[in-house]
C-alpha cells in the first residue's frame, strides 16, 4: 500500500466505504461504473467505462487488497472502494517456463502455481499463494502446453463454488449475507 494511502488512513480513520463503482473484468481490466451506468444493468453484462489512464490503473493495482470477508477492494486514501469480480481476483498472465508456464497477475505480482480448476463454461481458474484467478483469454495456448504435458492436471468444478472454496465475494455489499 502506497505511504500516501496510509498517512490518509491515519488522518480520516471512519470514511464511509464505496460499493459497485469499481470492477474487474476477466481480461483483467478496471471498470467505473457510475450511477447512470449501473442503473442501465448489471456488471459485466453493462460494464461501464473501462480506466485507460495508466497511472490510475497502477495506483489501484498497488492498493488492491482484500478483507477478512473475501471481499476485494481497492484502497482509495481514506476509502475503501470495494471491486465487483466478474470471475476472480486476480487474471493470471504466462510466460513460457521450466516445468510449466510462470504466471503473473494483472497487477504485476508473480505467483507459483497450486492447482488448476476448469468450469462447465471451459474457464481454466488457476490457484497460488496469491489466491485463485483466471488464465487471461490470450494466454491458452500456453496453459493447453502446461495441461497436455501433465504439468498442470486439472481438476473440473462449478464456477459457483470456486468463491467458497477459494474465500472471495464477486460482489461486495455493505451488507454481507
Amino acid at each position: 500500500m502506497d505511504d500516501i494511502v496510509k498517512q490518509a488512513l491515519k488522518k480520516w480513520p471512519n470514511v464511509p466505504h464505496c460499493y459497485d463503482w469499481l470492477a474487474l473484468d476477466a481480461r483483467g481490466d478496471w471498470y467505473m461504473r457510475d450511477e447512470r451506468v449501473q442503473a442501465a444493468g448489471p456488471f459485466p453484462q453493462v460494464k461501464g467505462s473501462r480506466i485507460l489512464h495508466e497511472k490510475l490503473r497502477e495506483f489501484i493495482e498497488r492498493n488492491y487488497l482484500a478483507d477478512d470477508a473475501g471481499c476485494w477492494f481497492f484502497q482509495n486514501g481514506p476509502q475503501r472502494v470495494y471491486v465487483e469480480l466478474e470471475a476472480a481476483p486476480w487474471v493470471w498472465r504466462l510466460t513460457p517456463g521450466i516445468g510449466g508456464p510462470s504466471l503473473t497477475s494483472h497487477t504485476g505480482h508473480a505467483a507459483r502455481f497450486e492447482s488448476a480448476w476448469l468450469d462447465e463454461l471451459g474457464r481454466l481458474f488457476v490457484a497460488t499463494e496469491l489466491g485463485l484467478g483466471l488464465v487471461h483469454t490470450l494466454d491458452m495456448n500456453l496453459a493447453a502446453d502446461a495441461v497436455e504435458a501433465g504439468q498442470w492436471v486439472p481438476t473440473e468444478t462449478r464456477f459457483e463454488a470456486l468463491p467458497g472454496r477459494f474465500g472471495f465475494r464477486l460482489k461486495p455489499t455493505s451488507v454481507l449475507t
